[in-house]
């Protein structure tokens, strides 16, 4: 996830500094690594370097208020940019062969296993009641903002659309430059949630849950440090999207608490419940086997932060010459 949010920044950022104005394609300013390293050294690593999670409930809310802004930006611009992109052919089938990518995409939109704990622990009254109220209503949102923002991005661009939605609006648009910048803002705020979870797991797992302060920092260096590394040699987000889906979210949403319940539960083994995890576990295995291997088969291609063609008026026209009638 840290690996994702540090190729988005870079991807972001960069188009929205070259909107400057004296900020050529030449400037420090559009080069992505310089981008990945001052906004790792000024603002991701310093937030991840608080100790108790729940300092970073005001940042999670600006966040999600600047989600929201990006949501309507997506929305406005299905409307008004829709017709100027060409569609794509066959754009309104149902499912292609790469749909199982997808569910790990999906998958991993949704997964919030892995900072439960901290999220529980971090509530003023932690009690089984208020942590259903708070899961229920931040996976409805979720899902609300996930479909508004997947509906109005395929919309837009039909087969075209890049794993990182930003990257298909031209350069010289100034509501999606606006947008980037929110959504540059967004992931550097969500990035030290993820540094949190995988700073306690090696906590716990290696210094019995108890890091000095001395540790404490060393060790959110060397993780950050790791994430930033390969984001800077790697700049394809839809691939690592996939992977992420398919070999952690994937297990994490179906496999790992399936396979829990089961083993823990009293029920006979034809009981529905039991029945119906086996379903999630067999499922989720499936869809992890099967989008590893087409993933490494069929990776997504990349923009590379390229123009888009339809960005330019004479090879919109050219390609609409083409399309069938």
């Amino acid at each position: 996830a840290m690996i994702s949010y540090n190729i988005i920044t870079g991807d972001t950022l960069t188009k929205v500094f070259q909107r400057i104005p004296g900020v050529g394609v030449d400037n420090v300013l559009t080069d992505r690594h310089f981008i990945i390293l001052l906004t790792t050294i000024i603002f991701t690593l310093p937030i991840s370097l608080y100790r108790d999670i729940a300092k970073l409930g005001k940042v999670s809310l600006l966040s999600l208020v600047l989600t929201i802004v990006i949501l309507v930006v997506v929305m406005v611009r299905a409307v008004t940019f829709s017709p100027q992109v060409p569609k794509s052919e066959n754009a309104w089938i149902f499912a292609k062969p790469n749909a199982v990518q997808a569910i790990g995409v999906m998958s991993f939109a949704f997964i919030c296993h892995h900072n439960s704990f901290l999220i529980y622990g971090s509530l003023e009254e932690p009690t089984l009641k208020n942590w259903s109220q708070v899961t229920h209503m931040s996976v409805a949102l979720a899902l609300i903002i996930s479909v508004a923002f997947a509906a109005s991005g395929y919309m837009t661009f039909t087969g075209y659309t890049e794993g990182d939605i930003f990257e298909n609006y031209c350069r010289d648009d100034n509501l999606a430059t606006f947008g980037r910048f929110c959504y540059g803002v967004t992931v550097i705020l969500t990035f030290p949630l993820e540094c949190f979870v995988t700073r306690e797991v090696i906590a716990n797992v290696f210094f019995h849950g108890n890091l000095s302060t001395v540790f404490h920092v060393v060790v959110t260096v060397v993780i950050i440090a790791v994430a930033t590394g390969v984001s800077l040699v790697y700049d394809c987000l839809g691939i690592v999207l996939e992977l992420n889906g398919v070999l952690s979210a994937t297990p994490l949403v179906f496999i790992i608490p399936s396979a829990c319940y089961l083993r823990l539960s009293k029920e006979r083994w034809n009981h529905s419940d039991n029945l119906i995890s086996c379903l999630i576990l067999v499922l989720g295995v499936l869809v992890m086997a099967v989008g590893f291997v087409m993933t490494v088969l069929h990776p997504q291609e990349c923009s590379h932060g390229r123009e888009m063609f339809y960005c330019s008026p004479s090879n919109v026209s050219l390609h609409n010459s083409t399309l069938p009638p």
